[in-house]
């Protein structure tokens, strides 16, 4: 994989790139829609492709792992031609669903041992057999196996976490460059930085996870109940140690307005299934701040939802359509704002691009964060 600087924008760390592997060219900085299963949900591959404009989405290797299962992904050929994908996919390690299991898992130095969530069965992810799982999958950028603390976890439970990381990374790290891809193309393994949120805990991780020379790197553990100032804390703590040549990926965050902060900070990759959860929920997110869609106030409002949106959705639907789906509870009231949502997050990611490379970048994300935080 290779990563270019394009530009950076004077005054922040934010910076334009581009990422180019095997199955296409992405352009940085960059939101991931979220595939947990091989499906955003509510959303077909050709949306994606067309309204959504996604460049590069996740799978997720604990839900792929259950089902299908590999077998299945083997037979395929990979996710890629299971799901009909023909662009750039990374999928995660399944470290945070092994965290969010906590009455359902054993943390040791072999691995993590779980219990299904759908039939109770025993596993076990150790840092070796989730790269053969990711080859398996076939996505061009894999996670490392990871702990992810709770953001509330105190130095001494941070301090031993981080330390099982960092062996699973050395690990993880030597299965990948003893193993090939099996379809035919590149793939790339991203060390994921831990640490809570402690900075010196973190300037640690960094600096081990900068001394591999990945062809990438991660930043995880954050947006897990810690204050969002302390998020961005971490972030430019980090972000000063992990090399600049190398695109930096920001796990699960978050909010329009964490997305910003972020690409300020010199973030180029971020993904969170909040678009398409919100949006499921009723709530649209635009240049102007959310929107709750079950609201009175659109019941009669016949303008269409965006009316120079990203997407074709916006300029045909109005809200007052939208609100009477979501009222009647038709399926196409969650299809049309998960949409809107996933197509308003690149449009926001490829908008910070374009202000990067003009050179106006901070004063328009000053106006952004501004407008982005009102409830209309």
């Amino acid at each position: 994989m290779k990563f270019t600087v394009n530009s950076t924008a004077p005054g922040t760390a934010a910076r334009a790139g581009t990422m180019e592997t095997d199955h296409g060219t992405v352009l940085t900085p960059v939101f991931m829609p979220v595939g947990t299963l091989g499906s955003v949900k509510g959303v077909h591959q050709h949306e994606l492709r067309e309204e959504v404009k996604a460049q590069i989405i996740l799978g997720n290797t604990y839900h792929l792992y259950l089902r299908p299962g590999t077998e299945i992904l083997r037979r395929a050929g990979g996710l890629h031609r299971f799901m009909g994908w023909e662009r750039p996919i990374l999928t995660d390690s399944g470290g945070f669903q092994v965290f969010s299991l906590s009455g359902n898992r054993k943390l040791t130095e072999e691995g993590a041992h779980f219990r299904s969530h759908i039939d109770g069965s025993r596993h076990l992810f150790t840092p070796e057999n989730v790269v053969d799982i990711e080859r398996i999958i076939g996505a061009d950028i894999m996670m490392a196996l990871d702990e992810c603390p709770p953001g509330t976890s105190d130095f001494a439970y941070a301090r031993k976490s981080l330390d099982l990381t960092r062996r699973w990374l050395d690990r993880g790290w030597k299965r990948y460059n003893e193993t090939e891809g099996l379809y035919g193309y590149h793939q790339s393994y991203f060390p994921i930085v831990q640490g809570c949120t402690f900075p010196e805990l973190r300037r640690e991780a960094a600096r081990h996870v900068a001394d591999l020379g990945a062809e990438g790197n991660a930043i995880g553990g954050l947006a897990v109940g810690e204050p969002a100032p302390v998020m961005y804390e971490m972030i430019e703590v980090v972000n000063e140690i992990l090399p600049a040549d190398r695109p930096r990926y920001l796990m699960g965050v978050g909010t329009p307005i964490n997305i910003l902060e972020a690409i300020d900070r010199g973030v180029d990759m971020m993904d969170c299934v909040m678009p398409t959860r919100n949006g499921r929920n009723g709530m649209l997110f635009t240049p102007e701040g959310t929107m709750n869609m079950r609201n009175l106030k659109w019941a009669d409002d016949f303008t269409p939802i965006q009316e120079d949106g990203p997407c074709y959705v916006d300029r045909v639907y109005t809200k007052a359509y939208l609100r009477h789906l979501f009222i009647a509870d038709e399926l196409l009231a969650m299809q049309i704002a998960s949409i809107h949502n996933l197509a308003f997050y690149l449009w926001l990611t490829g908008e910070a691009r374009r202000h990067i490379v003009e050179g106006d970048f901070p004063t328009w994300k000053a106006s952004m964060v501004e407008k982005l935080g009102n409830r209309l």
